[in-house]
């Protein structure tokens, strides 16, 4: 065994590259024996470090290799290192770990049975449990340290319930355990890393044993890799770890022995990139001064001096005040830019630049290093647009991929009663019907869209029937169309709604019904790919797993819950890519390098990331138990920075807002800023953000013209409607697009109801009661039939019926008082039609009274306010004249009469009372009104005029010639009227 007094401690400093330098050392140390590599082993911390020192291998033999063993030992998340260290034959071997899922659903029933909460939220609640737990395991807590807590009484009562629960449940769970004959994942990672250190203590391996890049200070990962750095060919290389640092700042970062007088220690700091190392190196026994630096690679000067610079710049607080008695050399940034763009689509378009500029160098690396996967996917999208491959190797949630999307979607549409968006959303994903029948299915999905549009019909599948089968006269044919294609959809989507209405069940059934469903729907496109089979085997882990959770869920749960569990599974693409570009995520660009390396995201919240909360244990139980500290991830964040700063060009970058609000820079990124002073280099990043936003200028800003189309005599219509006149006169280019262009716009899908719903309804209402008895009652019945139809929408229900139930009583009380005064309804909702001006002039009236002289009365029922006079004098809202002159004219069979009343029956509140009679027209021609004698020609005036301009005429169609008047803005992103508005 090696000499205690010199164990075998190295560091590779960031600006060199580890897996390089760790490759080139080991080949120069055993590379003379053919087999003396083959027969080492080299702890490494990932999966994805394994890959990236085999590369560095291949690069450093430059030819044929025995590699040595690689094995992962795990990283600060818990990983169980396999059988790596674990012999078959072992006589007394460690029990099996629980599988993740049976685990996390046993949690959950154990949480459900403490705490009130739905099953959905109980398997949330155990995946914060698991990570607790694991991380009591991981530091070697005992279970009794709970129990022995002295915390006194000053705990908020919400932490003291959440302790209590916790106890509950850890009490338990060694029983399920025992139960099932298996132990934690991150206890048997401990025992198998103790067992195989007390091994090497009395038999070290023949071959050399090399600890690289490993930083989790696991009480268990420390004497393993002691123990390696005692052993005779054993060595441990350490990365980055800060042996140049001041010793007062060393001894500062702690941890710190209790203060005999008070007995608390004085805090750690914890978000300092050293920190975990040095909680290593002590847990090992060793001091920093046995550590020594690792000599097998090229020094690199420049990056040397920027290496000290980044270590001030991320120095704890207390020492930041030294930073105005640093030479100059020791606070340049050279080979370091910075770019700060506006948002993140330009910060996304700015990386993507750069990796692309990369290429145009022979040989040159690059790769970007963000913890944020939604730039990641967006530089990898810009990358596409010059046919450059690019992954991201920390992979994608599967949740948000199509496998994923489509099982949540099935889940919602059914927990939603197949509601219209819900619906459409599942039956237009992109993997339904996938093939060579996806064309016939979506054209069927879209007279299905066309039909589905504006309120909601009633709830479920026969609600869709329902709608379908009930069309009104305007929509039979499309619901004919949409309608004869329902069935092969309904038949599909049935069995899932079958068990959605059964009420609670057991998981398993609800997983079962979701994958036949989805298979049914989507067939093997479903489980193609990489995705696709993530999303096979999680179905199926759920599935087989199910019985040892909560015993009944929710099925409205199965959503929420589908989208918790997929957004901690990861989809990594396949191994391959672009030979020379990559993008990481933080853990996995440790001990990867490249020429130019790219930190992207550097916004507070994102690069350090918020500090994940614990919801079982407050911070001062964590710190009482020696848990770390909610804040550690960021100094790991911070040791990130540092290591990938080591690269021979490296370019930060940010955007100033995000998706909602201005964005904080990151603090690293200030504290660089504020220690580089003028110094900051921004000269190559401002070229780059320049090329960025020149990418997408269009250079001469040419915005549309107003627009005034001229179509010829023919084109333009020869019919007009009384309801369109205002609209030809006021916006006649929104006239010509809907009457000539013939373009309409659709409703929203499951849209509120509008005020132009409310008022069909109301007329509705009214007319069914006009064409029947009369009778006041008979009038409210019928407005509560509205009210309480499944397909009226509950908002408008609760609010809307106190006002229509006033209104329409008003109205009936108001009937009838002019039934006693010899006034009678002589039509109601009648169409009508006269000849004028060379046009035909159309229009339907809610309902013409007959005055007891023999005169008319037309009447217009209104839900909101009556136009204004003002609109009146202007020669618009002349509707009630148009009608009235129709009427004069004998335009409506069995009407005959001059028409001398115009009245808006509104249902809008006027003082305390809902409805009110409003008339454009004065007897005695007050307020600028016309008198009722002369209102239907001044109504056949202006119509004349607008006619002679617009449809027997050559006028253009101006848009918003009135905009005052033209309040509807249907067509205004077809005229662009952004673009023009206002410079006229």
């Amino acid at each position: 065994m090696a000499d205690r007094g010199k164990p075998r401690l190295y560091t590779i400093p960031a600006h060199r590259a580890f897996a390089d330098a760790l490759a080139a050392g080991l080949i120069r140390r055993f590379g003379d024996d053919p087999l003396g590599l083959a027969r080492g082993v080299v702890l490494l911390p990932n999966n994805r470090a394994k890959r990236a020192v085999t590369d560095a291998f291949v690069r450093a033999s430059g030819g044929g290799l025995l590699l040595p063993r690689l094995v992962a030992i795990g990283d600060p998340e818990v990983a169980d290192i396999g059988a790596a260290f674990d012999p078959a034959d072992d006589a007394d071997s460690v029990p099996p770990a629980v599988p993740p899922m049976q685990r996390r659903m046993i949690l959950a029933r154990l949480v459900a049975a403490v705490k009130p909460v739905e099953a959905a939220e109980a398997v949330r609640l155990a995946g914060d449990l698991a990570r607790t737990l694991d991380q009591l395991l991981v530091e070697e807590v005992p279970p009794s340290a709970l129990v022995e807590l002295e915390l006194g009484d000053d705990l908020s009562e919400h932490w003291d319930k959440a302790l209590d629960l916790f106890k509950i449940v850890q009490t338990r769970w060694p029983a399920e355990l025992a139960r099932l004959g298996c132990i934690d994942a991150a206890d048997r990672r401990a025992r198998l890393l103790r067992r195989l250190a007390e091994r090497w203590k009395e038999a070290p391996p023949a071959g050399f044993v090399c600890a690289a890049g490993v930083s989790d200070s696991a009480p268990a990962v420390a004497l393993l890799l002691r123990r390696v750095a005692e052993m005779p060919r054993g060595m441990v290389v350490f990365a980055d770890l800060a042996t140049a640092m001041d010793e007062a700042e060393w001894q500062a970062l702690g941890p710190h022995d209790p203060d005999p007088a008070t007995g608390f220690a004085k805090r750690s700091i914890e978000t300092h990139p050293q920190f975990h190392l040095k909680l290593l190196l002590d847990r090992m026994g060793f001091n920093r001064a046995e550590v020594s630096r690792w000599t097998d690679a090229s020094e690199l000067d420049a990056t040397a001096a920027r290496g000290k610079a980044i270590a001030n710049a991320l120095a704890p607080a207390d020492f930041t005040g030294r930073w105005t008695d640093l030479p100059a050399a020791e606070r340049r940034l050279s080979g370091i830019a910075a770019a700060e763009l506006a948002t993140p689509a330009e910060e996304a378009q700015a990386i993507a630049l750069a990796l692309r500029e990369a290429l145009e160098t022979p040989g040159r690396t690059a790769a970007l290093v963000t913890p944020d996967r939604a730039l990641a996917r967006r530089v990898a999208a810009h990358c596409g647009r010059w046919n450059i491959a690019i992954d991201d190797s920390a992979g994608r949630p599967l949740s948000i991929l199509p496998s994923g999307t489509l099982l949540t979607a099935l889940a919602e549409a059914a927990a939603q009663r197949f509601a219209p968006l819900p619906l459409l959303t599942l039956l237009k994903h992109p993997l339904v019907r996938s093939g060579e029948t996806r064309g016939a299915w979506l054209e069927g999905v879209r007279k299905l869209d066309r039909v589905l549009r504006g309120p909601r019909p009633a709830a479920g599948l026969d609600g869709i029937d329902a709608h379908l089968a009930d069309p009104p006269e305007r929509e039979r044919r499309r619901r004919a169309e949409a309608a004869a294609w329902w069935p092969e959809a309904r038949a599909l989507l049935a069995p899932a709604e079958a068990v959605f209405m059964g009420g609670p069940a057991p998981l398993g059934a609800l997983v079962a019904m979701l994958r036949d469903t989805a298979q049914a729907l989507c067939g093997d496109f479903l489980w193609s790919g990489p995705a696709g089979r993530a999303a096979a085997d999680f179905l199926s882990e759920v599935e087989a797993r199910a019985g040892d959770g909560p015993a009944l869920f929710d099925p409205a749960e199965l959503a929420v819950l589908l989208k918790t569990l997929m957004d901690e599974i990861a989809v990594r693409p396949p191994q391959g890519g672009h030979p020379r570009l990559a993008i990481y995520g933080l853990i996995e660009a440790r001990l990867q390098t490249s020429d130019l390396m790219i930190l992207g995201g550097l916004n507070e919240g994102t690069w350090p990331g918020n500090p994940a909360p614990d919801p079982w244990l407050a911070p001062r139980i964590r710190a009482a138990l020696g848990l770390p500290g909610l804040e550690r991830g960021i100094g790991m964040a911070a040791h990130d920075l540092a290591s990938a700063l080591g690269a021979p060009q490296a370019l930060l970058t940010r955007a100033r807002r995000d998706a909602t609000q201005p964005a904080i820079a990151s603090r690293f990124w200030l504290r660089l800023e504020a220690l580089a002073g003028e110094g900051w280099a921004r000269g190559r990043a401002t070229s780059l953000e320049h090329w960025t936003r020149a990418l997408d200028d269009p250079g001469v800003h040419d915005p549309a013209e107003r627009p005034e189309p001229m179509p010829p005599a023919i084109l333009r219509p020869k019919r007009i409607a009384v309801t369109d006149v205002d609209r030809l006169k006021a916006d006649p280019y929104a006239f010509y697009a809907k009457r000539i262009l013939r373009l309409a716009a659709l409703d929203p899908v499951d849209a509120d109801p509008s005020a132009a719903w409310r008022g069909t309804a109301v007329h509705d209402i009214l007319e069914q009661w006009a064409r029947g008895d009369q009778v006041p009652e008979t009038l409210h019945a019928a407005a509560l039939a509205m009210l309480d139809d499944e397909r009226t929408h509950p908002m408008m229900r609760a609010l809307w019926q106190p006002r229509l139930m006033q209104a329409i009583d008003w109205i009936a009380g108001k009937i009838a008082a002019q039934e006693d005064i010899g006034r009678k309804i002589v039509a109601v909702e009648k169409d009508g039609a006269i000849d004028i001006a060379g046009v035909r002039l159309t229009g339907k009236f809610d309902r013409i009274d007959r005055f007891a002289d023999g005169t008319l009365a037309v009447i217009d029922y209104k839900t909101g306010a009556p136009p204004s006079n003002a609109a009146v004098q202007a020669g618009f809202s002349l509707q009630l004249g148009l009608l009235g002159l129709i009427a004069e004219q004998g335009g409506y069979d069995g009407i005959t009469g001059l028409a001398r009343g115009f009245e808006y029956w509104s249902l809008a509140k006027k003082l305390d009372q809902f409805g009110y009679v409003a008339s454009p027209v004065d007897a005695a021609g007050k307020n600028g009104k016309p008198t009722p004698e002369d209102f239907p020609a001044h109504a056949a005036y202006h119509f004349t005029e607008a006619v002679k301009a617009w449809l027997t005429g050559t006028e253009p169609f101006t848009a918003k010639l009135h905009p005052e008047f033209a309040p509807y803005a249907e067509y205004d992103q077809l005229m662009r009227r952004d673009e023009w508005y206002g410079r006229e």
